[in-house]
């Protein structure tokens, strides 16, 4: 749990350490929540959950990081375009969620996203780049939803959308996941 007695241990610091983005430059304008095409889902809108981080309050911070709105976020920066101040909420929501992991304080509606976010990371890992095939079966392995759009597989195998093996391009990304380590291991 973060401690409002420590500045240095608030989320607004953290986020601010993890991606140099100052949440005390928000001033409420609501054009995030307002353009968030995945606003109506969330149980906190972006603009709130900006308000929490700016109060550097340990009960708020925890709100933020237990909430299912991080997770949801789409990351397609319609927020960011709208915003009279630039601010890169998406990198925002980004550098909560490793927290929220790093804390284990995940909203437990987003088990599946978390399942699918590390079965992703591991085929990068492991491959280089993203083999369909063993994200899928690595994400049905985490979540046991074995069934679930099982009979779309026989027709993205006809059209060729899904390769039986992977073809390795490990070496490039090696280093990102060397350099990134600490981040990363956390998604294990």
């Amino acid at each position: 749990m973060l401690s409002s007695n420590q500045p240095d241990s608030t989320l607004a610091k953290i986020v601010f350490g993890e991606t140099g983005i100052s949440v005390d430059r928000c001033y409420q304008c609501g054009k995030c929540s307002a353009g968030c095409p995945a606003a109506g889902e969330m149980d906190i809108a972006p603009s709130v959950i900006m308000h929490l981080l700016q109060t550097k309050n340990s009960s708020h911070d925890s709100k933020a990081l237990r909430s299912y709105s991080i997770w949801l976020c789409l990351a397609c920066e319609t927020c960011f375009t709208r915003c009279p101040m630039e601010i890169d909420l998406p990198k925002i929501m980004d550098a909560l969620r490793q927290v929220s992991v790093r804390g284990k304080m995940v909203h437990k509606k987003a088990k599946d996203i978390v399942a699918f976010h590390k079965s992703f990371i591991e085929m990068i890992r492991h491959f280089g780049r993203m083999w369909e095939v063993g994200l899928i079966a690595d994400y049905k392995f985490r979540t046991r939803h074995f069934w679930q759009d099982v009979m779309v597989a026989p027709t993205m195998f006809k059209k060729g959308k899904l390769a039986l093996f992977p073809s390795l391009h490990k070496k490039p990304v090696e280093s990102l996941f060397e350099r990134k380590g600490s981040k990363t291991e956390n998604l294990k």
